[in-house]
C-alpha cells in the first residue's frame, strides 16, 4: 500500500532518551513537568518550534485546554527483565486500560497503518493522550457502542486562564452557544472537530463523545502533515499541535512510554481516575473541589459505572467486519472529475456499498487511491485514505487538491479486506487559464532601428473577474493580416542572444502580473504587433512603432584657392637695381 507520497525519508526509533528523561525525572521528583525538554536534533530535524508548519490550520488544538497533570507511578507494569512485547493480565492498576477505550485505541492504530504506514502510529501514544485528557473516557464510562455515558466538556475557552474561541457549532456538540469547549474523551474543540471528525464505528454519526470516532480523529491529527512518530521531533510536534504547552508534552510522553512497557485491559467503568488537573483543580468521583487561587467551574458529574458480575467482562463491540456482507461497491456521483492545475476538486469520488439484497451497508472501510501520473493528492496531503459508509451506505474520499501537473489520472475505490471489483473515476487537470488579459501601462512604445525599446511590457491577468496567478501565456509578434509569426521586425532574445518573435513558459505572478523582457526594435521601420495569449481566451494586442534614426546633419565644407585667384599673394618686390647684380 502506498504511503504518503513527498514522505521525508527519515529513519528511526523514538529516541531512547525519552525513556531515561521521564524515568529519572519521575524518580527525582514524581512531580508534573519535570522531564526536560528535548533538545536533541534527530534525523535532522529542526528543533521543537524551530519553524515548525505542520501544526494542522485550526485556531487551537484538538485539546488545546485544561488536562490532567499526574505521572504514572515508578514501579513500570512490566517486571524487571521481562519481556515487553508481552500483554500482562494483571499488573498496576495505573496499567490498566478500560476494554472498550483500549479496542478504540488499537483499531484507530490498525486502520491509521492500513492507510499511512509510513506515520508509525502507536497506539500507546492515543492512551497517553486519552489518559491526560479525560482519563481514559472517565475510567470507561461507555456503552456497548463506545459513546461515553454523559458527554465530557472542558472548561468555556473564555481567556480566562485558556484560549478566547467564540462559538463554532452553536452549542452543538458543547451545549455552549457563547464559547466553545474541549469535548469529548479525547477533548476535541468543535471548530477543529468539523475538519478531522470520523465515524469509526459505522454508526452513521461522527460524534466527539465516541471513543471510536475520538481516537481515529485523534490519530489523523496526529499524523498530518507528513509526520512520522517514529522519529523523536515529530514525535513532539505532534503532541505540541494537541496542546501547545511543554508541561503537557512531558506529562503525555511519561504516560506513553510506561503503556509502551505493557498494559492490561480492564471492565468499562473500572479504569483508574486521575484527580490534579492543570487548572489547578483536584477531582474525584462525583464532585470537582477548586484550589484556593482557581475559578470555581463544576463540569459535569462522572456517573457511577453499572455494576457487572464478578469475573464478566463488559463485552466489546464486535469486530466482525461489515465488509463480509457486501456484494459490490458503485458511484453514488459523478464519474468523472475536472479541477484546473492548482485548484481544489468541486466532486468528491463516492461511492454505495451494497449487500445481496441491494440495501446500503454502513461501516464498511472503502480505500480510496489516486493512481497515475500526476501530483494531485487528497487534502491531507495523501494518495491513499481510507472512509467508512455511513447509515446510507455511501463513502465519500475527502477533497482533492490539484497539483501543477497538467492530464489524467485515476481515483480507485476497493473495499478494505475484499477482492471486489474496484470502481473507477476518471479526473482530469487542466491548465490555468486567464479569460481576459489587460496591459497595465498603455503608453505608446517606440524606438528607432538597431536599438531597443526603453519600456517594458506589463500585462494583468484575469478570469472570471479574480486574479489569475501562474497562467501561462505565450507572446508572438504577427502580422496584421492574418496573425501569424511575423517575419520581420523587432524580436526577443534567448538567454545565448539568439533572436526570437514566440516567447512561451511565461507565467504570471501570485497577483496575476506579467512583465516581457527586453524587446528590441530590428532593422526594418514600421508598425508592428505583439500578441499575448492565455490558455481560456484571455488576449492583448500591443502595437509597437519602428522608425528610423534621424539623419546627421552634413558639415559646410572648406573652400580650396585656385591657381588663377585674384587673391594669390603678389610677389615679393626685389630692392635691387635693375641690370645689377646684387652685391653679397
Amino acid at each position: 500500500m502506498a504511503s504518503h507520497l513527498g514522505r521525508r525519508l527519515r529513519r528511526g526509533a523514538t529516541s531512547g532518551a525519552v525513556v531515561a528523561a521521564a524515568v529519572a525525572a519521575l524518580a527525582a521528583s514524581q512531580g508534573p513537568g519535570s522531564i526536560p525538554p528535548p533538545t536533541d536534533n534527530a534525523g535532522g530535524d529542526l528543533p521543537i518550534g524551530a519553524g515548525d508548519s505542520t501544526t494542522p490550520p485550526d485556531a487551537s488544538g484538538p485539546g488545546d485546554s485544561t488536562y490532567y497533570t499526574e505521572l504514572p507511578p515508578l514501579n513500570t507494569p512490566n517486571k524487571p527483565g521481562a519481556p515487553s512485547n508481552l500483554p500482562l493480565i494483571t499488573g498496576p492498576a495505573q496499567a490498566g486500560i478500560p476494554a472498550t477505550v483500549l479496542a478504540a485505541y488499537q483499531r484507530a492504530e490498525q486502520s491509521i497503518r492500513s492507510t499511512d504506514p509510513s506515520c508509525n502510529l502507536p497506539w500507546q501514544l492515543l492512551a497517553g493522550i486519552g489518559k491526560v485528557e479525560s482519563g481514559q473516557a472517565r475510567g470507561g464510562a461507555v456503552d456497548a457502542n463506545g459513546t461515553t455515558t454523559s458527554a465530557i466538556l472542558g472548561p468555556a475557552l473564555n481567556g480566562v486562564g485558556f484560549a478566547n474561541i467564540s462559538d463554532t457549532d452553536d452549542g452543538a456538540y458543547d451545549g455552549d452557544k457563547v464559547h466553545d469547549r474541549a469535548v469529548g474523551p479525547m477533548q476535541f474543540i468543535p471548530s477543529t472537530w468539523a475538519t478531522w471528525g470520523q465515524d469509526a464505528n459505522g454508526d452513521g454519526k461522527k460524534d466527539p463523545n465516541n471513543i471510536y470516532d475520538a481516537a481515529q480523529a485523534a490519530g489523523l491529527y496526529l499524523c498530518a502533515n507528513d509526520r512520522n512518530l517514529a522519529v523523536k521531533a515529530d514525535l513532539d510536534r505532534a503532541i505540541l499541535s494537541y496542546n501547545r504547552s511543554r508541561e503537557y508534552l512531558n506529562t503525555v510522553l511519561s504516560w506513553f512510554e510506561y503503556y509502551k512497557r505493557g498494559t492490561h485491559q480492564v471492565p468499562d467503568g473500572t479504569g483508574v481516575l486521575p484527580r490534579d488537573r492543570s487548572d489547578g483543580r483536584v477531582t474525584v468521583p462525583g464532585r470537582t473541589t477548586p484550589s484556593p487561587t482557581a475559578p470555581v467551574t463544576r463540569p459535569p458529574a462522572t456517573p457511577k459505572p453499572t455494576p457487572s458480575k464478578p469475573g464478566t467482562p463488559k463485552p466489546t463491540p464486535p469486530t466482525t467486519s461489515p465488509a463480509v456482507k457486501v456484494v459490490r461497491i458503485e458511484k453514488a456521483g459523478p464519474g468523472s472529475l475536472t479541477a484546473t492545475a492548482g485548484a481544489t476538486f468541486t466532486t468528491r469520488p463516492t461511492v454505495l456499498a451494497v449487500d445481496l439484497a441491494g440495501k446500503p451497508l454502513a461501516g464498511v472501510q472503502v480505500r480510496f487511491r489516486i493512481t497515475g501520473d500526476t501530483d494531485a493528492r487528497f487534502g491531507i496531503g495523501a494518495r491513499e485514505i481510507t472512509a467508512t459508509t455511513g447509515s446510507t451506505g455511501k463513502a465519500a474520499a475527502p477533497s482533492i487538491k490539484a497539483g501543477e501537473r497538467t492530464g489524467s489520472f485515476t481515483v480507485d475505490a476497493t473495499v478494505v479486506g475484499r477482492s471486489l471489483k474496484a470502481v473507477a473515476f476518471a479526473a482530469t487537470v487542466t491548465e490555468r487559464a486567464a479569460d481576459i488579459l489587460t496591459r497595465i501601462d498603455a503608453k505608446e512604445l517606440a524606438a528607432t532601428t538597431g536599438g531597443q525599446f526603453d519600456d517594458r511590457i506589463t500585462v494583468k491577468a484575469t478570469d472570471g473577474g479574480a486574479v489569475a496567478s501562474r497562467v501561462a501565456l505565450t507572446a508572438t509578434f504577427v502580422t496584421a493580416a492574418d496573425g501569424s509569426q511575423a517575419a520581420d521586425g523587432p524580436f526577443f532574445k534567448t538567454a545565448d542572444g539568439t533572436a526570437v518573435r514566440t516567447l512561451t513558459g511565461l507565467k504570471t505572478d501570485a497577483d496575476g502580473l506579467l512583465t516581457l523582457p527586453a524587446v528590441y526594435a530590428g532593422d526594418k521601420t514600421g508598425t508592428f504587433l505583439l500578441r499575448l495569449t492565455a490558455p481560456g481566451g484571455g488576449t492583448v494586442t500591443v502595437e509597437l512603432k519602428v522608425t528610423a534614426p534621424a539623419p546627421e546633419p552634413t558639415p559646410t565644407p572648406t573652400p580650396t584657392p585656385s591657381p588663377d585667384s585674384s587673391t594669390s599673394p603678389s610677389p615679393t618686390p626685389s630692392t635691387s637695381t635693375p641690370g645689377t647684380t646684387p652685391s653679397s
